[in-house]
């Protein structure tokens, strides 16, 4: 009976605590969820789900989903370790999701944007027809409602088991958030971690203003690749949010707690912008 008692007072313990990644402290669930999933000894940011994302962010209860009909196909019936199709089954069965990104209206301090959020939970956050074609359509609800955009990425890049159909959202994705600066919109491209791959070569690195959390990982390949590749040692922290932002990639590493402020400061200002643009364009 005893051994029944201990293991069942171990997974009511492992229930209360989650230990960090970083300084591998055990955090108290409640504290963690109070300090923004942000552990309160090292500062390492965890992973955040798409409803925690989009709650932190946006005015509360102002979120409107649109596109979550749209699904990825098979269409190469691809099979490796897996079956592709098995494996979309499994990420929508964990994640209670249809697609690595979801997408909608909402606004924040009452600014009215379109908003698109990755989950790596959903096959590494990849990006396969379907999440090219629903960042297209962000884009022409965005231009339809004269308002800004704003993606927060966390992906490992295109979704390889769709081919060289996945790699053309590469350029659909990037010929997309183009048109916004014909229309004189802002887009906010917002990386956490991960972004890598075919999302980082497209349109993830194209926003108007670029900004990260702290020490989110951010690249094409992975360092591992690269010093395999050069044959030689990569500079402490490279790839990370802070070393991009001192080499000019990043505009801002925003704390988590800071990222709604900032960001409302940012729709602010682009909206002052686009007023004085319009005036000038009809010559008030």
């Amino acid at each position: 009976m005893g051994w029944f008692t201990k293991n069942k007072k171990k997974q009511v313990q492992d229930n209360l605590y989650t230990k960090c990644k970083k300084c591998e402290e055990a955090i108290y669930n409640k504290d963690l969820e109070k300090n923004l999933f942000v552990c309160p000894e090292c500062d390492y940011h965890f992973r955040l789900t798409t409803d925690q994302r989009i709650k932190l962010l946006v005015d509360e209860g102002s979120f409107n989903e649109f596109d979550s009909q749209i699904t990825a196909a098979d269409p190469l019936n691809f099979v490796a370790n897996a079956a592709y199709s098995d494996k979309l089954k499994q990420a929508k069965e964990k994640t209670k999701l249809k697609e690595a990104i979801t997408t909608g209206t909402a606004t924040i301090d009452e600014l009215p944007i379109v908003l698109g959020v990755f989950n790596f939970s959903f096959v590494g956050g990849s990006m396969g027809s379907v999440v090219g074609e629903k960042i297209a359509r962000c884009v022409d609800k965005a231009i339809e409602e004269k308002c800004g955009l704003i993606l927060i990425s966390a992906s490992g890049g295109a979704r390889m088991q769709e081919g060289v159909l996945s790699l053309m959202q590469m350029i659909k994705t990037g010929q997309a958030v183009a048109r916004l600066a014909n229309e004189n919109l802002p887009y906010i491209s917002f990386l956490t971690d991960p972004t890598t791959g075919g999302v980082t070569a497209s349109f993830a690195m194209l926003g108007d203003i670029i900004i990260a959390e702290p020490d989110a990982l951010i690249g094409f390949a992975g360092p591992r690749v690269i010093e395999q590749t050069i044959k030689q040692k990569l500079p402490e922290g490279f790839q990370r949010s802070e070393f991009l932002l001192k080499t000019g990639v990043l505009d801002m590493v925003i704390h988590r707690s800071d990222c709604r402020d900032e960001i409302t400061k940012m729709l602010h200002f682009f909206c002052t912008e686009k007023k004085a643009f319009n005036k000038e364009k009809k010559g008030e």
